[in-house]
């Protein structure tokens, strides 16, 4: 009898436990709003998780900052408060300046320089996660940034003074080495910001000016294509590993899935948001020959500092980028 009870209990037990990894869901943080181009790759991303689990595991997106926000996201992921999450790359600068790398202006301009560049920096970055016990999943580039202002800009000079909105470190830089005042502002908060006269110019990409309705606020866009930072999609390995192994290979081929369908979206979101600008009244121009010059230069000062910061993995990276 003892038997047929223990036998009987190890059969509910297993019963629980299989309903229990039928039922897993994630709750998944991000900082962008639902139209957000990131946004809605990561819901595509989701519902790939879902249908290539069996319904094993179900990741629920809580966009805009709504369940942690944007400076969070990275340390609740990793203190496995959520088991996933996105955040801009950038962001992690000051812990180390591997995670910086393109965010330095100029170093990649282009949608083949970033993806090479990426490429070139994915495993320093990777290796610099997994000490922290995350897993990157995938990264998907913003559109290369640009300038926006309230007044025309023809040199560097004009941007003396100015209240700058900066998102990262290297925007904070930026603006100190134009002669702005910088002042970190969150994507959900830019108009209000702007609104309130905390800022009165940024630079960031034709997506986030586009969402923010950036025409009700600013009336000039200089298409700088400075750089294409990255957002990237990290769980917590832990409970990676609690997942099962057919649920495993699920979210890892949904991400494979995920990071080129990305890269289109931010192409052709560069494109769409450009003329949306355009369309809501804004000047559309690409930046004055005494402009360009002047932000390159910042950027080249700045591309130094990153290489002595970075030491040896930064100067790995830029060989390989480099083709050197």
């Amino acid at each position: 009898m003892r038997m047929h009870l223990k036998v009987a209990a190890a059969a509910v037990t297993l019963a629980f436990a299989g309903a229990a990894q039928a039922q897993t869901a994630w709750d998944m943080p991000t900082p962008y709003p639902d139209a957000n181009f990131h946004t809605q790759n990561i819901a595509m991303f989701a519902a790939d998780v879902k249908k290539m689990s069996g319904g094993k595991l179900e990741i629920k997106v809580h966009s805009n900052g709504s369940l942690f926000k944007h400076p969070e996201i990275k340390n609740a992921v990793r203190g496995g408060q959520v088991p996933i999450g996105e955040f801009l790359l950038s962001r992690l600068s000051n812990e180390n300046a591997i995670f910086e790398v393109d965010s330095v202006p100029f170093l990649a301009s282009s949608y083949d320089e970033a993806a090479k560049l990426w490429k070139a920096s994915k495993r320093p970055v990777e290796k610099a996660l997994d000490k922290e016990g995350l897993i990157v999943l995938y990264a998907v580039p913003w559109p290369p940034q640009g300038l926006y202002t309230k007044k025309p800009v023809d040199s560097i000079a004009d941007l003396k003074g100015v209240k700058f909105r900066a998102y990262n470190a290297a925007t904070e830089t930026l603006a100190k080495l134009a002669g702005a005042v910088p002042t970190q502002v969150e994507v959900p908060d830019i108009p209000q910001a702007f609104s309130t006269g905390r800022v009165d110019a940024m630079i960031t990409s034709p997506s986030t000016g586009a969402n923010s309705k950036a025409w009700d606020f600013v009336k000039y866009y200089y298409d700088a294509q400075g750089w294409l930072p990255k957002n990237v999609v990290v769980m917590n390995k832990r409970a990676f590993r609690g997942l099962d192994k057919s649920v495993q290979k699920a979210v890892l081929d949904a991400a494979k899935a995920a990071e080129p369908r990305g890269w289109a979206m931010s192409k052709t979101e560069t494109k769409e948001k450009t003329e949306a600008l355009s369309k809501n009244g804004m000047t559309v121009a690409k930046p004055s020959a005494q402009l360009m010059a002047g932000l390159k230069k910042i950027g080249a000062q700045m591309s130094d500092a990153w290489v002595k910061k970075a030491g040896a993995d930064g100067r790995a990276v830029l060989k390989a980028y480099q083709g050197k």
